[in-house]
């Protein structure tokens, strides 16, 4: 008998998207709770979740947090992990740079003051992003289309949905657009039956 998924987070794409990806592929229904953002930030759920934080999986009712690992597990459960531990370490290394990648966009993002928010956003679309775009692209050109191994992983959708978070979020021109190897390897998850249906479904959210 399949597993029976549960995710929760807020009503956006957000850095739950690409779990929803991942579950989306395994083609399994999955209740894709979606809390109320205001009321999520006043902190009257916070006391509810793991942690404090948001999303989190459960399956079977057994609760799973952090995003990477969640992603990991079921990449491992749709045959999108490595062939051994040093294929799992590159896949691996792939998603936290990913990470690294994201996690300025969130402190400019919900950054109160108006000029400094702009300072980090400048920095971060004109610098921080374009280094690590220009080194990603050479290593997908590197493994034949993808981030990893030479194959599809479950880091490749972690990627594809951190460009729409960048899209959603940075407010600039799609950044794959000057990088053919980065635009063509989310075009293959996209392309995946799986994705493109959950993307025609799903909710329609602003980020």
């Amino acid at each position: 008998m399949a597993p029976k998924y549960k995710l929760t987070y807020i009503n956006r794409k957000g850095i739950a998207e690409y779990v929803r990806y991942l579950l989306a592929y395994l083609g399994e229904d999955f209740e894709d709770v979606r809390l109320d953002y205001d009321k999520w930030k006043s902190g009257s759920l916070k006391h509810t979740t793991p942690f404090g934080r948001i999303p989190y999986l459960e399956v079977d009712g057994k609760v799973l947090t952090q995003t990477i690992a969640i992603a990991r597990y079921l990449g491992k459960e749709a045959g999108l992990g490595g062939r051994n531990n040093w294929e799992d370490m590159q896949i691996d290394i792939m998603a936290d740079t990913i990470v690294d990648l994201r996690t300025p966009i969130t402190l400019f993002m919900f950054d109160a003051d108006e000029k400094a928010k702009k300072i980090k956003r400048d920095a971060y679309v004109n610098e921080m992003l374009p280094f690590y775009m220009k080194k990603l692209d050479a290593v997908v050109k590197e493994n034949e289309g993808y981030l990893a191994n030479k194959k599809l992983s479950w880091a490749d959708f972690v990627f594809a949905s951190f460009i729409e978070f960048v899209n959603d979020n940075c407010d600039i021109p799609d950044p794959v657009t000057e990088y053919p190897h980065l635009k063509k390897l989310q075009q293959t998850v996209f392309s995946l039956p799986q994705i493109k249906k959950w993307r025609t479904d799903r909710p329609h959210t602003h980020h």
